[in-house]
């Protein structure tokens, strides 16, 4: 689990949010960067709701630590795109999507490209 920054006086308890959590955010956010093809792409398309848990983990592992979390996205791309542009944007997309979401400031995402695809 990793624990949410208490930012009120109040002591209501402590917030926690499971990595699984982070990985669905992370998913949607990666899934919406124009030129990733594969898995990614096929969430775009693909109504949320009938995506199973384990679907939508695929490719992305968090990694909690004492000093934060830490993500790496494993991606295909398509052929022609800038791969560093890219990559990128994913990192920012990811970034904020959790930053909104949870008030939790990644430490790391890490953009692995394990292909590049040729459409025809």
């Amino acid at each position: 689990m990793v624990n949410v920054a208490d930012y009120s006086q109040l002591n209501l308890g402590k917030i926690e949010i499971a990595p699984e959590v982070l990985s669905v955010i992370a998913s949607i956010a990666t899934s919406e960067i124009e030129g990733i093809t594969g898995h990614f792409a096929e969430l775009k398309k693909t109504n949320l709701e009938k995506i199973s848990r384990k679907n939508l983990n695929r490719d992305l592992k968090i990694k909690a630590k004492d000093d934060g979390i830490y993500i790496d996205v494993y991606c295909s791309f398509k052929h022609g795109v800038n791969i560093s542009k890219t990559a990128k944007r994913i990192q920012i997309a990811t970034f904020n999507s959790i930053t909104t979401m949870t008030a939790i400031e990644p430490k790391q995402i890490n953009i692995h490209i394990t292909q590049i695809v040729v459409e025809k």
